[in-house]
């Protein structure tokens, strides 16, 4: 079940105890890792959402999991108390929440850029020159997928602003226009 206030909540607690502890970059990373994890695991994250397992099991689980990560003592001590608290089941949300959050905190702005095809390291380069010169105060953080079906062009998607410039939004488009038959009541 998604709680985003509770995580939110949850993730700001733990950013500003990050910033008072001066460890902020150690448990991003940890945090950055358990959303990895949850994501590419789906019986890691199905295993933090079973009530059939107990509480120690998991943190058992957790812990070994991450024991390759170098934990900081702040997020261990965190998920104890979630655990504790019977939350574990929105760890995955409240490491995507984090990590926002410290984006937010660090004006650092993910910027994703779909392509239909593979781009070469100096476009990308002067992709994000451009991209930056439209944000001079914060750091872009470009993020870059590949879609064929896109056929050409690009989509770039700015947090929730979306700019199309594809082959197929333009075909869509120009199929719209030619399905359109309102030119027929205009005679």
């Amino acid at each position: 079940m998604q709680n985003p206030r509770l995580a939110t909540r949850y993730a700001k607690s733990l950013l500003d105890l990050a910033v008072e502890q001066n460890c902020l970059e150690a448990v991003l990373l940890d945090m950055q890792a358990l959303n990895r994890i949850c994501s590419m695991s789906r019986d890691f994250a199905v295993m933090l959402k079973s009530p059939v397992i107990s509480g120690d099991k998991k943190l058992a689980v957790v812990f070994e999991v991450l024991k390759s990560y170098n934990v900081n003592t702040l997020t261990t001590a965190f998920i104890n108390l979630l655990v504790t608290k019977g939350r574990e089941l929105n760890l995955p949300e409240i490491a995507g929440a984090f990590v926002t959050q410290y984006n937010a905190l660090k004006n650092i702005r993910t910027v994703t850029l779909t392509t239909a095809a593979a781009m070469s390291d100096t476009v990308k380069g002067t992709l994000v020159a451009k991209i930056a010169g439209y944000m001079p105060d914060d750091t872009v953080d470009l993020k870059t997928e590949v879609d064929e079906s896109l056929i050409g062009g690009f989509v770039l998607e700015v947090e929730d602003k979306l700019y199309d410039a594809s082959v197929k939004k333009s075909l869509n488009d120009i199929r719209t226009k030619l399905l359109d038959y309102t030119y027929v009541t205009k005679i």
